[in-house]
């Protein structure tokens, strides 16, 4: 009867397991396509509303005003498109473009003239499509990268990537608002002026930059899930500052791949330590079917 009790434990443990991981599958892919979304949603509007502070960007690559304004609702408009599929229908074609796109992006900030720490500050940006790229599953033939994926198995090896994909993108996105924030980066210190006395704010400002390196060392060296959800929780809380600066809703939904990002971070961790059991589970079940094997003879 022990022996029996034992092994319906163990198996009651394996299907415990099993339900987690398709949980954690199901809650990673849905962390990611939202985040993706938001970011392209929120970028995509700025580009619909013609945004002027996209001027020195178009610039980059010879392109004038007059014909950055024209293109500027063109790409605004395929930003909202790609985002939307990205949640609704994840195709690997088009979230490998994101990613890619998102990189770009990034980059001719600093080709523009303006910090490289703009870049890696944006880091939600490309590392949330490509932590979702990698969650996909992989297509054996060309016209699989055209069609809807669901999400692989979140086995060791698929699990160890993500992680790295997302640790690196909220490393680098807290590395480049802090070290803008120590800097007295204006558009922060305006955004801290809304919620603090404006003597405050650009003292504030540097602390709070020196808080959020402090906190990428942290998830650079032991990411735990506390951690993670403080920052996606800082991290929605100073990029909510934009509106309450006046700024349009969509600097706040742009951002998303700054929540999404350690709140998936925070999932795989989860995930990754609850895989630590398993083999002594498994070799107590095992143990109990030998104790009946031995029982019966």
């Amino acid at each position: 009867m022990e022996s029996d009790w034992r092994s319906m434990k163990a198996v009651s443990g394996t299907i415990d397991r099993l339900r987690l991981d398709l949980d954690s599958q199901s809650a990673v892919a849905w962390t990611l396509r939202v985040g993706a979304f938001m970011c392209f949603v929120g970028h995509g509007a700025f580009g619909i509303l013609t945004k002027r502070a996209w001027l020195p960007y178009f610039a980059v690559a010879n392109i004038g005003p007059d014909a950055a304004y024209r293109l500027m609702p063109i790409i605004g408009s395929v930003d909202i498109i790609i985002g939307t599929l990205s949640l609704i229908c994840p195709i690997p074609a088009v979230v490998g473009w994101m990613t890619l796109w998102a990189v770009w992006t990034a980059l001719l900030r600093p080709f523009s003239g303006e910090p490289i720490w703009e870049s890696f500050e944006r880091a939600g940006n490309y590392g949330v499509p490509l932590a979702l790229l990698l969650l996909l599953e992989g297509r054996r033939h060309l016209a699989g990268l055209v069609m809807r994926a669901a999400p692989r198995e979140l086995d060791a090896a698929v699990l160890r990537r993500i992680r790295l994909a997302l640790t690196v993108a909220v490393v680098f996105l807290l590395v480049g608002h802090g070290v803008l924030g120590l800097g007295g980066k204006s558009a922060q210190i305006v955004n801290y002026a809304s919620v603090l006395p404006e003597s405050m704010a650009g003292e504030f400002t540097r602390i709070a930059g020196a808080i959020e390196i402090v906190f990428a060392l942290i998830v650079a060296i032991r990411p735990g899930v506390g951690v993670l959800l403080f920052v996606a929780t800082w991290k929605l809380g100073t990029e909510s500052l934009f509106l309450s600066a006046g700024a349009p809703i969509w600097e706040f939904i742009e951002r998303g791949g700054s929540y999404a990002a350690p709140i998936a971070l925070a999932i795989v961790t989860t995930l990754t330590r609850s895989r630590r059991a398993p083999s002594s589970s498994r070799s107590s079940f095992a143990g109990s079917r030998r104790e009946r094997t031995a029982a019966a003879q």
